[in-house]
């Protein structure tokens, strides 16, 4: 199990330009969760989607994010 987790939903074109930006900053596997069957998630995220959650220490990182922004998260370097 990873401790990303990218949450989004179904049919979310910003979900799936968020994917692009994950493989673009090469992030490493993460997994994913839709909010759409959560009331739970979809009370905490509601519109913030997508966000990019690391369960070790509770950080997130809301859209928009470029792949900088993503390898900053994971403290990489910007490149």
């Amino acid at each position: 199990m990873s401790h990303l987790i990218l949450y989004q939903r179904d049919y979310c074109h910003l979900c799936d330009m968020a994917l692009a930006v994950m493989a673009e900053a090469r992030a490493p596997d993460f997994d994913s969760a839709w909010v759409d069957d959560s009331p739970e998630l979809e009370a905490r995220y509601g519109t913030r989607l997508p966000v990019l959650h690391d369960t070790r220490d509770g950080r997130e990182l809301d859209w928009p994010f470029d792949a900088a922004a993503v390898r900053r998260f994971l403290g990489r370097p910007a490149r």
